[in-house]
């Protein structure tokens, strides 16, 4: 298991999205998502269908699945959705590649580490405990941590200012454009994952990564200790 590092005041901070940037989780919730779907008698969505859903949190993706099915949405969906989903949420879902030993090669040279997820925070701080990594990561801001999520940059900055981080020294890394929109907004450097769950042209312009060890390289040239 990653331990967590003492930082020094001259630490640099790098952010992570969590869902399709860290983690593979759309096994997980296109099961959970299914599950819902056959509880009110509704077909089932496959891995491509709910890939192309997932970014926005789950209320967008309980929502999407609903308009998918042409079905009105019942007022405990989501709720039922986020429960299930919270109780399942690493039976199948698996770190990248890389991401271990990463985040444990950044651990060692000094950086603070956060996730600035839409997830909802609980489901989140469960699947990162589940896997084994919570331990090294500094903060975890969810969708439902603050008044704001990403793409509105106060949600990365929040996150930012809750690992202690400063946005002279911050990068930020995402596989979807809600994370690059909310890095030009708080005025920090992105990294895109392109293994991720967004399409390359969601990256407009930012660094790309092909894989982790590649984030872990080019988040040294873009931060400067701060």
């Amino acid at each position: 298991m990653i331990q967590v590092v003492v930082y020094t005041r001259m630490t640099r901070t790098l952010i992570l999205d969590l869902d399709g940037t860290l983690v593979d989780s759309v096994p997980d919730l296109a099961a959970a998502l299914n599950r819902l779907m056959a509880a009110r008698g509704l077909a089932a969505f496959s891995r491509a269908e709910v890939t192309a859903m997932v970014g926005d949190g789950a209320a967008a993706l309980v929502a999407r699945a609903f308009v998918a099915r042409g079905a009105a949405q019942d007022g405990g969906a989501l709720e039922d959705f986020l429960s299930d989903y919270t109780a399942h949420t690493a039976v199948e879902t698996r770190l990248f590649p890389g991401v271990e030993a990463g985040l444990a090669r950044l651990a060692a040279a000094g950086w603070r580490l956060a996730v600035c997820t839409n997830k909802p925070e609980a489901a989140a701080r469960a699947l990162l405990a589940a896997l084994g990594i919570d331990g090294v990561f500094a903060a975890v801001g969810g969708g439902d941590s603050y008044p704001v999520r990403k793409p509105d940059p106060a949600h990365l900055l929040a996150t930012l200012a809750q690992a202690g981080g400063t946005v002279a020294g911050a990068v930020m890394a995402g596989d979807h454009h809600n994370d690059v929109a909310a890095a030009r907004g708080a005025g920090v450097p992105c990294i895109f994952a392109a293994w991720g769950y967004g399409p390359l042209a969601m990256g407009d312009g930012a660094a790309v990564a092909a894989d982790f060890d590649e984030l872990v390289s080019l988040a040294g040239g873009l931060a400067r200790a701060g």
